[in-house]
């Protein structure tokens, strides 16, 4: 997959720094699991906390940060609040980084005589 690019000018800062923030906000590892437990299904807080093994506050709390930014959004359901992916984008970027990963651990492993289990 090539790079699309954005504008045939420079980003402006305001972008960079919107940009900037949905990065830091994936670069939280619980942030990752949490996206990585809605990929295929929206689930409730308390589905996530059994799923992760961490705490309902520190669930919720990471939930209101990627909420703020848009990346997943909250439908309530009688008692219940389900949480889902909202901007599918983020995933592919995690997607086309595993891949970069896997591809440099197949060079490496074939560099030093390695393969890697298909």
């Amino acid at each position: 997959m090539g790079v699309i690019p954005v504008a045939d000018h420079q980003l402006p800062e305001e972008l960079i720094e919107l940009i900037a923030e949905r990065f830091r906000a994936i670069g939280e590892p619980i942030r990752l699991r949490i996206l990585e437990q809605l990929r295929n299904e929206p689930k409730t807080v308390q589905q996530l906390v059994g799923a992760l093994g961490t705490t309902q506050q520190n669930v919720s709390k990471h939930l209101g940060v990627l909420r703020g930014l848009g990346i997943v959004s909250r439908r309530k359901d009688g008692l219940y609040a389900y949480y889902a992916i909202q901007d599918e984008s983020l995933l592919r970027v995690c997607d086309e980084v595993c891949g970069s990963l896997k591809a440099q651990i197949a060079e490496l492993n074939h560099l030093i005589g390695e393969d890697l289990p298909a």
